[in-house]
């Protein structure tokens, strides 16, 4: 099929040989992540470990510089997605934020006002308090039940030494008529090597699959979207063995999911950068439901790196990775060190 046209939520297709009055026209609506490196505010909280980002700590994270980092992020979340729909995403999930607080400054930013989002969050139990959370275009999505679900992690399986990180966000509700169900993830980091800490991912793999068999036991058509920085790319035992997320669309049979981002990654795309070498932590993975052909509800479409120019560093050793907001103790003017993803859903216009 052949893109003719695409402007403010519709697009406009002709497959070849059909005449002018065969054209369909779709709405189209785009769901995106994005990890937003360590938005903190600047005011220490005595219960995490936030002292980095104070005015007078490692950082020096001032009310200047906390502005500034909001409006970066505000720019890039406007832009996701803006050229093929005429807006901001109307969901997006967000991680490394530390509070509500950043949240409500963020979407009040300028450039996101018009988007009018809602917040879903919970704090959670990471001991640097950055969490994960939903955004939302209240006039586009309608939340109808949410939760934080809680990833229980030992050290050697001693249950009184418990691993604290994030827990995975579970929001339904009603996109544009539709019942969806979307789930952010945060995986736990590397820290101490790839091997050493793989253990933890996989945990955090069965939890997010026992969450969507539980959304499958009540309906096995459901539309699921998970979405997050998992920490590891889609090759790994964690996404592949333990989620189970295939690569090939035509391979993904009822109750399973498909990850659009494993054909990207086998293509040498990535959504961060690391000793010269890219990973795509950052998935967007969907349900069966949602790559069927007919158009009469939301389907899959596409899926995306949103990785624009003003994104990657211009210059010196890092030239061309993310563009990162902090390195060496100050700010650098830029943005994050991981560059947003996104899918867009589309649908017949009746």
């Amino acid at each position: 099929m052949k893109l003719i046209y695409c402007l403010l939520g519709s697009l406009i297709f002709i497959t070849s040989g059909t005449t002018a009055q065969e054209k369909k026209q779709y709405k189209v609506n785009t769901v995106a992540f994005y990890n937003v490196e360590n938005l903190f505010d600047y005011e220490d909280d005595p219960l995490t470990f936030d002292d980095d980002r104070t005015p007078d700590g490692k950082d020096h994270w001032t009310e200047e510089i906390y502005n500034a980092k909001l409006k970066n992020m505000a720019q890039v979340i406007s832009e996701i997605g803006s050229d093929v729909t005429g807006t901001s995403p109307a969901i997006i999930g967000v991680c490394e934020t530390e509070n509500r607080r950043v949240l409500e400054d963020l979407v009040n930013q300028e450039s996101l006002l018009q988007s009018d989002y809602g917040i879903i969050q919970f704090d959670s139990p990471d001991r640097r308090g950055i969490d994960v959370a939903l955004l939302y275009q209240k006039k586009l999505f309608s939340p109808t039940n949410y939760k934080a679900v809680p990833l229980y992690i030992y050290d050697n399986n001693d249950r009184t030494k418990r691993i604290f990180t994030r827990d995975q966000l579970v929001v339904s509700g009603v996109l544009d008529g539709e019942k969806m169900h979307f789930i952010v993830n945060h995986w736990p980091s590397r820290s101490g090597g790839e091997a050493r800490s793989r253990f933890k991912r996989e945990k955090a793999a069965k939890l997010n699959r026992s969450i969507i068999d539980s959304l499958f036991s009540e309906d096995p058509y459901a539309k699921i979207i998970t979405m997050g920085d998992l920490n590891d790319d889609p090759t790994n035992s964690s996404v592949k063995e333990y989620l189970k997320a295939k690569k090939d669309r035509e391979d993904v049979a009822i109750k399973e999911l498909y990850n659009p981002m494993e054909d990207m990654h086998k293509k040498g795309l990535g959504t961060l950068a690391w000793r010269d070498g890219w990973n795509l932590f950052d998935q967007m993975i969907l349900s069966t439901e949602l790559l069927k052909k007919d158009y009469s509800t939301y389907r899959f479409y596409k899926a995306g790196i949103y990785n624009k120019n003003y994104l990657a560093n211009p210059r010196g050793r890092y030239k061309g990775y993310p563009y990162r907001s902090f390195a060496d103790g100050g700010f650098t003017g830029g943005y994050s060190d991981h560059f947003p993803v996104y899918v867009y859903l589309i649908k017949e216009k009746s």
